[in-house]
């Protein structure tokens, strides 16, 4: 079997695990289903289910790692004349209109799953603190003289970030909210895009010239 085969099985099966943890967790509940059940309900051993992901939380959260790196890569990648504002503004947007779950998009009983479950609810609110730290960490970066021994009162980079991230999860709440009561995926996106211009404009006058590349 080739390297690129190998990867690709290796992204199936992840892929499989994933799907058949996520399956049995909205039919029982996340705190209810074992790992151990998961893998038979796989077939797979138990230790590939924890090779895969060594944390059970992120079964269910399989996009774990993007949501917290897109804000900061999103600022990284921004073009020039473009403030981090704006780029954050852009990029929301756009996944709403491709209903990305890392905007909060998913059936309803997965997000009432979420919302059950204490463990999941607190794995997400770690998700989007590490989101707010990275984003800080590039904000930092490329709006001090000198990143590798910033100002240490200048709290600018880490107050933008802690108001772009808090856009963000309170945008991400009111969709997981949408559609726990059953609206529909359409709905959901025009609501979704004219509630993110009403929060980004709310960010507008203090953040609307900070960080422009």
């Amino acid at each position: 079997m080739t390297a690129g085969l190998r990867e690709l099985k290796k992204r199936q099966t992840r892929q499989m695990i994933s799907d058949t943890a996520t399956r049995l967790f909205m039919e029982r509940g996340f705190e209810a289903v074992t790992i151990a059940e998961i893998a038979t309900a796989a077939q797979v051993a138990k230790m590939t289910v924890t090779n895969y992901f060594p944390r059970k939380e992120d079964l269910a959260l399989d996009y774990h790692e993007t949501i917290t790196t897109a804000l900061a890569r999103t600022v990284a990648d921004r073009p020039t004349g473009e403030s981090a504002l704006t780029a954050l503004r852009r990029a929301y947007l756009a996944a709403v209109e491709r209903h990305d779950p890392v905007a909060g998009f998913s059936s309803p009983e997965f997000a009432r799953m979420l919302t059950d479950s204490p463990t999941l609810t607190a794995r997400l609110r770690e998700l989007h603190d590490q989101r707010e730290e990275a984003l800080a960490e590039v904000l930092t970066a490329e709006t001090t003289a000198t990143p590798d021994d910033p100002t240490p009162d200048d709290l600018t980079p880490r107050a933008a970030a802690a108001l772009l991230t808090a856009a963000h999860r309170t945008l991400f709440h009111h969709v997981q909210a949408l559609t726990r009561a059953g609206h529909p995926t359409e709905e959901i996106a025009t609501a979704a895009t004219r509630s993110a211009e009403q929060v980004f404009d709310l960010l507008e006058p203090s953040l609307g010239d900070y960080a422009v590349r």
